[in-house]
Parts: C-alpha cells; structure tokens; sequence
C-alpha cells in the first residue's frame, strides 16, 4: 500500500488567450487569460506510470501551436526514457493528450471506452467537435489495440494499486480524471474535467463542451474523489506552478506533498 509520487511537467503554454477562451459565462471576456499544458508522472519506486503525452512539433507547427519542448525533453529530469514508459493514461484523446503516443511506442494504453467510440463514431462529422481530435493520433490509439496494448474502462476502473480512472465526460465524451493515493491524501488529477481551479470552484464551464450536464456534474464529482477540494489538480491552470513544490527543473512541480501556498490555495478555495 505504498503512495505514489506526482509529477505536473509543463511542455508547453499558450498566453495569447482571453478569459472567453476558458469559460462560457465570464463579464470580464476579453481579459488575458493564459494556458499551460502539462503531462503528469505517477512514481512508485522503479515503477512509473504516464498520465497523458503532450503534443510534438509536427503538430505544434500544423495547428500553430507552438511548445517550449518536446514531451520526451520535458520529461528528461524525472530520468524517463521514453521507450522505457510501459504503461500511459489517456484521459482523452484530443491533440494536446494524446498527440504523443507514438513517441512511447511500448507503452500499454488505459482508454475509457466512450471516448474511443466517440472519437471514431458519427460525432467527428461535425467539425467543431471534430476540433481537438487529430486522425493520425486515433489511428496510433486503434493500433495499440489491434497489437493488444490497449485496456478499456468503462466508468470507474483501477490500473494500479492505489490509481484509479472515472469517467466524467463532458468535454469529450470518454474524458476520465487519475485518481491517486499520496502521502497528503487522494489527489486527482483532473486533466480537462477542469481546466483552470475557476471552472470547478466557480461553476463556470469551459467552451469546448460536447455535454455541458455532464462538465457541470463532473465538477462535483471531482470533489468527492478528492480527500480535499485543495487536492484537484487542474489540466491546464499556470496557478500550479504557483501552488506545488519545484520539481528537478524549471518546468516540474511535484504535486503529492500538497500545495505548499496555502495562503493562494485560500483565495482560490474561497
């Protein structure tokens, strides 16, 4: 029953956004409103799990999009050889997720179900949901479950010992967040079942919606997975880099110790 150590690693951020671009209802629509993207590492001793990939230059530079390194860079401190990664998390298979699976070929795939027949099914006909998917990557996900390296969940599923996967939709129709046991408790990653601590605390959903019940009841959800409110971690918010210890560099934070500002994790509690 040993807990496991987390890991936010920023590969990437997006700053020319505006507060229309994080959340339906907002007065204040065209203030800035910036972006980081994460992937996360789940360490138990020798034992290392990937939630999610991050995207690479070929498809930062078709979306003009770019990122500050590549996810197999990124992860380079934390001592992860990419082809060494046996397991990886999707919580979704949009681009910024899941647009990296190639770059760890070994790794076995942890899927829910709805999203991969969402992603492959009559709802990619129209374009604005067909936004965030790109088709190279949902091929790369169906070939890892023709070769047998894929394991589906439908709802609530446990990969390890002490990480557990729930579907929570939404934003994509099969989005799940990790669930994982650390020393200060049960956190959760979140991923896009939140995007910034404001979707979540304030009940203002994000624009990208396929089903806006299923976003609004996913954020009281992620409430009772978490041992505490402060222990949900956003996909995408720059604020956990403010929270959380500095990891080994620059662009890692370690996550399972818990937020080490409480006086900001107050303010955005309250």
């Amino acid at each position: 029953m040993s807990d496991w150590e987390v890991y936010a690693v920023k590969y990437a951020d997006r700053n020319a956004r505006v507060r229309g671009d994080s959340f339906i209802f907002d007065d204040n629509h065209d203030a800035p409103h910036a972006m980081d993207y994460f992937i996360w590492v789940l360490r138990q001793g020798s034992r290392v799990i990937l939630v999610d990939t991050g995207y690479d230059a070929e498809e930062a530079a078709s979306r003009d999009r770019p990122i500050r390194m590549d996810p197999r860079e990124a992860l380079a401190p934390l001592g992860i050889a990419p082809e060494a990664v046996e397991q990886v998390i999707v919580t979704h298979l949009h681009y910024d997720h899941a647009g990296g699976l190639h770059l760890f070929p070994n790794a076995t795939l942890h899927l829910q179900a709805a999203e991969m027949a969402y992603a492959t099914g009559p709802c990619m006909c129209h374009g604005v949901l067909k936004m965030p998917f790109t088709a190279g990557h949902i091929c790369e996900a169906v070939q890892r479950l023709y070769s047998g390296r894929l394991t589906f969940y439908e709802g609530d599923g446990e990969v390890a010992d002490g990480v557990t996967v729930h579907c929570i939709g939404g934003h994509s129709r099969g989005l799940q967040c990790v669930r994982v046991r650390t020393k200060a408790g049960w956190l959760v990653l979140a991923s896009d079942a939140t995007h910034y601590y404001e979707n979540v605390f304030k009940r203002k959903p994000f624009p990208i919606v396929v089903d806006l019940q299923n976003m609004l009841d996913g954020f009281t959800r992620l409430e009772t997975l978490a041992s505490t409110r402060a222990l949900i971690v956003p996909g995408h918010d720059p604020l956990v880099r403010q929270l959380f210890l500095q990891g080994p560099a620059a662009h890692i934070v370690r996550l399972d110790t818990g937020p080490q500002d409480t006086n900001l994790m107050t303010e955005i509690l309250s």
